[in-house]
């Protein structure tokens, strides 16, 4: 090979090698420069990741916030209900425990905004929160559905006392309507009784008194009778107490036993002229001062009249009777509480139908005992036929016909339920059961 030739063939391969280590450089450049490219795509789902998790975190954490919100708001009106129970019948020991509780819930409320408002949320517990808040929200509807159902419970018993004894203040003023159009359909007097003169008084009016009264005794035990059955009591082991061995010609006749007591406590010192059972009987001098108090009273609700006079001798009267004739057992359970006594012994009148009810009989009685101490100086004994005696229609009335019809009957007395009076000279009957 001329030199000339060799020169030139090194050129050409000089130039060749330049050429091949600058494409490997760019190759190698371009390798280097595309590994990042493959990398930041994992890095970008790597955080996308992340922040979805704590989305989901921060979501779960605000539903359990939630949840304890309406369990503490559910508990709230739970308790509130509770504390309107508890007023009415009066409970101070309900009221005070649910007033606390209420106080509790409502910071327990705070709390639950502060946490909201300083993100401070229960992230590792957020599911377990959830699941036990709903399960406290479901307890404290049916603590409220609960009470709820009390109240109406309660208000159902009320009421159907109400209606039991409205039914016989209908039932009396249906037959009063009835007397009153026979004497205007007759162009007589509308009544001796609302003519009553001191100067003019007998034994007559004392026995129509009498007869006003015995009706308010057998309305007042027909609605007694109705608050035993409503508290489930035994009826028949009730009436056994008051008189052993008594034989009934049927069932619905156990109420005279009940009609026997209430007649027996409220009659109890009927011949002193202060109703006492203490002392000897006293001759009275001042007539007239009964037959004021008689005039006085009766045209006067009992309520409306103790509101006038909180410490006349009627309103002491028809507290201590009441405290007497109504055992604290007897009243607890009947109406679950004391709150009735309780105000007596304090001299206020109960607003119920029960006490009403009573205080009508009270009422009756002091008025009968009144218009007694007006007729005569020395007022009216009572007497009463005891049990196994021989009836007799001079001194007694038979409160049932069924003695007299059958073949069977001895005519002996079970019991005696409506007590008999002398008054002066003149004897009202004995009412009596005859077995």
């Amino acid at each position: 090979m001329t030199p000339r030739k060799s020169k030139l063939a090194r050129t050409f391969a000089k130039v060749l090698h330049i050429r091949a280590a600058t494409n490997l450089d760019k190759l190698q450049k371009a390798k280097t420069f595309g590994k990042p490219n493959q990398d930041k795509p994992n890095i970008n789902e790597n955080i996308h990741f992340h922040q979805d998790i704590e989305k989901l975190q921060y979501r779960a954490a605000m539903d359990a916030l939630i949840a304890k919100l309406f369990a503490t708001i559910s508990s709230v009106k739970a308790t509130y209900a509770e504390l309107q129970y508890a007023q009415s019948p009066y409970d101070p020991e309900g009221i005070q425990s649910a007033d606390q509780m209420i106080i509790s819930e409502l910071k327990r409320l705070s709390e639950l905004k502060q946490s909201y408002l300083k993100k401070n949320l229960d992230y590792p517990l957020s599911e377990t929160t959830l699941l036990l808040s709903e399960l406290q929200e479901q307890k404290n509807l049916m603590k409220t559905y609960d009470i709820t159902k009390k109240n109406l419970v309660d208000q159902l018993r009320s009421k159907e006392s109400e209606v039991a004894l409205l039914k016989q203040k209908l039932e009396e003023m249906e037959r009063e309507n009835k007397l009153i159009e026979r004497r205007l359909n007759s162009s007589g007097p509308l009544s001796r009784q609302e003519n009553l003169q001191f100067s003019k008084l007998t034994p007559t009016d004392f026995v129509a008194f009498l007869k006003h009264a015995t009706k308010s005794i057998r309305t007042f035990v027909k609605l007694m009778v109705t608050e035993m059955e409503f508290a489930n009591w035994d009826i028949p082991s009730a009436a056994a107490s008051i008189h052993p061995d008594a034989v009934y010609w049927n069932e619905t006749h156990i109420c005279f036993a009940f009609e026997s007591f209430v007649c027996r406590e409220m009659f109890t010192g009927f011949a002193h002229p202060s109703f006492s059972t203490s002392g000897e009987r006293k001759t009275v001098k001042r007539q007239q001062l009964f037959f004021d108090r008689f005039m006085e009273l009766k045209y006067l609700r009992p309520r409306e009249y103790i509101t006038w006079k909180p410490t006349s001798s009627f309103a002491k009267f028809c507290y201590n009777k009441y405290l007497q004739l109504v055992h604290p057992k007897m009243e607890m359970s009947l109406f679950g509480n004391l709150n009735q006594r309780n105000l007596v012994s304090v001299g206020k009148f109960p607003e119920t139908t029960f006490f009403e009810a009573f205080a009508e009989v009270a009422k009756r009685v002091w008025l009968l005992h009144c218009l007694a101490f007006a007729t005569d100086q020395t007022g009216a004994s009572v007497f009463q036929v005891k049990k196994g005696g021989r009836f007799s229609e001079v001194f007694m009335e038979s409160v049932n016909e069924e003695a007299f019809l059958s073949p069977e009957s001895g005519r002996t007395v079970e019991f005696s339920v409506v007590p008999g009076f002398k008054l002066g000279k003149s004897v009202v009957q004995c009412q009596v059961y005859v077995s």
